[in-house]
């Protein structure tokens, strides 16, 4: 049929997917922009550090919270409408928060932002899959999540620099460009098909394993979450690395998971199931080695990257492997995965905060090793 994902030409499916690509780098650097931009934004707005952070907590509960309404409100919109009218959403609300005169403007502009994040995660990776046939599955997921990667390894350091340099808006209206580009390229070359041919249909739909995937998330999830938010008062306090080895320690761990990136994608179409088990089993050894062998430096430079590269695959390995088991449309189990995962985010940096008081920063990473472990 004319206009659908199936008989568009291979150069319109692949810039489709490259904006796909730039616009998932765009919401993940929007989303932990403020965490490295905290000093910035607090002493320009007049307001206190916990209120700055609260950009990133907020921004992640709401996300998690109308993911699945959001997601089921708009099931029948086609992917190319939706797509657009979320990007621009995004370049929108991105330019009041870059412009915002003071606190409650930009929590607004955030918050707008968060909407149209919840809806894009959604949809994103089964839109993009779509696009190309069922066996380059696996390399899809891969392509669009290392979009994701670039932006917490270089997306943000890069932001953080910018707004030391020329002030902490600056880096907010550069992803505002990035973004109205994606948006340009989406328009034209992304296929206009009805949204019933859109989705990508699950290979073999099973509701328990789909609510077992759930269930390991959520483990999975708190537990990274409890140690990647504790990673530098962790490298400081027990691996004893000067503030200055911080930004390249965290920057092997991404790197690693850039690298494993490049090739994750054919483990995944050769073994989807066992892709998940095993990145998440190696990334429980990389906590608990740290958490057993955090004060060896040369050591814990090894562990973070197996961190890195383990964590990175588990992610994209469990989102693929969604869209195998998902019972009924796979938008909805993507919506229903998306909110789990931000809730999950949150409730690890809880579980870390409560650590710390009695038990110390160390703690962090046997909780997250032990959380992790369960869900393999």
């Amino acid at each position: 049929m004319p206009g659908t994902a199936s008989s568009t030409r291979p150069h319109a499916r692949v810039a489709a997917l490259v904006a796909l690509v730039v616009a998932t780098f765009c919401f993940v650097a929007t989303e932990n922009l403020p965490g490295g931009l905290l000093s910035l934004m607090a002493g320009d707005l007049d307001t206190s550090l916990s209120a700055v952070g609260l950009l990133v907590t907020g921004y992640g509960l709401t996300v998690a919270v109308v993911s699945v309404p959001l997601v089921r409100a708009t099931r029948d919109v086609p992917r190319r409408r939706l797509l657009s009218w979320v990007l621009a959403v995004f370049v929108a609300a991105n330019c009041v928060t870059a412009f915002a005169p003071g606190y409650q403007p930009l929590l607004a502009g955030r918050v707008v932002t968060a909407l149209a994040h919840a809806v894009f995660w959604s949809v994103v990776v089964v839109t993009a899959v779509g696009l190309f046939p069922p066996r380059l599955r696996g390399r899809i997921v891969t392509v669009v999540f290392t979009g994701s990667s670039v932006a917490t390894v270089m997306g943000v350091p890069a932001g953080t620099w910018l707004g030391q340099q020329w002030g902490w808006r600056a880096p907010f209206l550069v992803l505002t460009g990035l973004g109205l580009a994606a948006l340009v390229t989406m328009v034209v070359f992304m296929p206009n098909a009805r949204a019933d041919e859109e989705h990508a249909s699950a290979t073999a739909p099973d509701g328990r394993r789909f609510a077992v995937l759930l269930a390991a998330t959520a483990l999975s999830v708190t537990g990274l979450s409890a140690a990647t938010t504790y990673t530098v008062p962790f490298l400081g306090e027990v691996g004893g690395f000067p503030d200055s080895a911080m930004g390249p320690l965290l920057f092997v761990r991404g790197a690693a998971g850039v690298v494993v990136m490049a090739v994750g994608g054919t483990v995944l179409d050769r073994w989807p199931r066992g892709a998940v088990i095993v990145s998440t089993g190696l990334l429980a050894c990389a906590l608990f080695g740290l958490h057993g062998l955090g004060t060896v430096r040369l050591v814990t430079v090894g562990l973070l990257a197996l961190f890195g590269a383990a964590m990175f695959l588990m992610i994209s390995a469990t989102a693929n492997r969604i869209l195998y088991v998902a019972p009924g449309r796979t938008e909805d189990a993507t919506a229903a995965h998306s909110a789990v995962f931000n809730a999950s985010v949150a409730a690890g940096a809880l579980v870390g905060a409560l650590l710390l008081p009695s038990w110390g920063v160390r703690s962090t990473a046997l909780v997250a090793a032990v959380l992790v472990a369960a869900a393999a």
